[in-house]
């Protein structure tokens, strides 16, 4: 399924900036950032729930918010992009 993720940390100094750095982490593992609190992920429902997992034990679920939006199809078809564009597509492989 494709999926878009967002997130607001509340505080980005202190205990803040480390939350931030650590959401950003596990996001970078599970999909590709096109924005700087903006990722596109393309994964099985197993693989999602287990990034929901993994960002719940890092945010201060008092401050920070995480938005999760299931798309209903494919990203490629939601999507319309003005100015610079992506480095990839979601799904494919990095080459390094």
């Amino acid at each position: 399924m494709d999926v878009l993720v967002t997130y607001d940390i509340a505080d980005t100094d202190g205990a803040g900036a480390a939350r931030l750095r650590r959401i950003a982490d596990v996001c970078c593992k599970y999909g590709q950032r096109v924005q700087f609190s903006v990722f596109e992920c393309r994964l099985p429902r197993t693989r999602l729930e287990r990034m929901v997992g993994e960002i719940e034990d890092v945010i201060d679920k008092r401050q920070d918010s995480v938005i999760f939006y299931r798309l209903p199809g494919r990203m490629e078809e939601a999507k319309r992009q003005l100015g610079r564009s992506q480095q990839r597509e979601t799904g494919q492989p990095w080459i390094i």
